[in-house]
């Protein structure tokens, strides 16, 4: 080929090249932009629903926490209410328990007494019987004194006696009958202590 052949570019197209080379560049530079503004705007979303999310667990960490505390408050106040109403119970059963002790007091003083009339005694003793089936089932029970260590918390002592048959200490005579109802004491036993002769 022959050197003069060859075209030689005119300015015109230098100058369209350089230009397209130049555009290429700021298209190349806008795509960045593009990426790096693309990508600030990913961070920035990434990083308000990470902000959200934590506000949502702090309010669930506090909601959580009125909750534990207001459910033992009730747990608490359901126990409370729960014991009141049982030791209401309890005081009230004790109460009527202990007006009705002087009745059951003359009625076993009654049957101690001898009776000529057989139908009449017998009558009584049932009596006597529904009455003692009564106190089983409210849980009520004759303190054991006769006998017994003298017990100030059971034992009311109202005499002291000299006894052979009783060491000192020991209940020697019971002149009222105690009751129990469970382990709350009702009525103490009026009794009398031996003492050495």
């Amino acid at each position: 080929m022959d050197e003069k052949n060859i075209p030689v570019p005119d300015e015109e197209v230098e100058e369209d090249i350089s230009e397209m080379t130049d555009e290429a560049d700021i298209s190349a530079g806008s795509d960045e932009e593009d990426a790096a503004s693309e990508y600030n705007d990913t961070a920035s979303a990434y990083a308000e629903l990470e902000e959200q999310a934590a506000k949502l667990e702090a309010e669930r960490d506090e909601w959580k926490e009125q909750y534990t505390r207001l459910y033992a408050e009730f747990d608490n106040f359901r126990k409370r209410t729960q014991k009141q109403m049982s030791e209401t119970y309890q005081n009230a059963s004790v109460a009527s328990i202990e007006k009705l002790l002087p009745v059951i007091d003359s009625f076993e003083r009654s049957l101690a007494v001898e009776c000529a009339d057989e139908n009449f005694k017998n009558g009584m003793q049932m009596i006597w019987g529904q009455l003692q089936d009564y106190l089983t089932k409210m849980n009520v029970t004759a303190i054991e004194a006769l006998g017994a260590e003298f017990d100030p918390n059971i034992h009311n002592a109202i005499q002291q006696l000299e006894s052979a048959d009783y060491a000192s200490g020991q209940v020697c005579a019971v002149f009222q009958k105690g009751y129990m109802m469970g382990d709350k004491l009702i009525r103490e036993a009026m009794v009398a202590v031996a003492v050495e002769p």
